[in-house]
């Protein structure tokens, strides 16, 4: 029987539905400039790229060392807490770039994800050694 990760199986689903409006974003955009590749010097598709290709390159890892916590049993109030910091470290972090780009906010929501890759990450190699 495969390992029960009900709380990572949660956060997983939300931000696969996350996923779907940042990646939508960006396609409209190119519709409404018809720019095929990259940013074509349009300042708003390339918010919405960065906050998309944040978020991609960010998440997976996250969720990745989060259900590997779960399954070695970190407290189910770490995996909340991670969990929760990430989801609002991603939000944060997107919004801010969407509307204006570069800020305190847009590096908060950075550490906010960082948080959880580090804890989670931490725990793991406390595990495996």
């Amino acid at each position: 029987m495969p390992p029960q990760l009900p709380i990572t199986v949660l956060f997983v689903g939300l931000f696969a539905l996350i996923q779907v409006p940042l990646t939508m974003m960006v396609g409209w955009r190119r519709a409404q400039t018809v720019i095929p590749f990259l940013d074509g010097g349009d300042p708003t598709l390339l918010r919405r790229m960065r906050a998309h290709a944040n978020f991609t390159e960010t998440v997976p890892m996250v969720l990745l060392a989060m259900a590997m916590s779960e399954w070695t049993g970190l407290a189910s109030v770490w995996l909340w807490a991670g969990g929760l910091c990430l989801l609002g470290g991603r939000a944060l972090h997107a919004y801010w770039t969407l509307r204006h780009g570069w800020g305190t906010p847009r590096a908060t929501g950075m550490l906010l994800t960082f948080a959880p890759m580090l804890g989670f990450g931490g725990w793991l190699l406390s595990r495996g050694l």
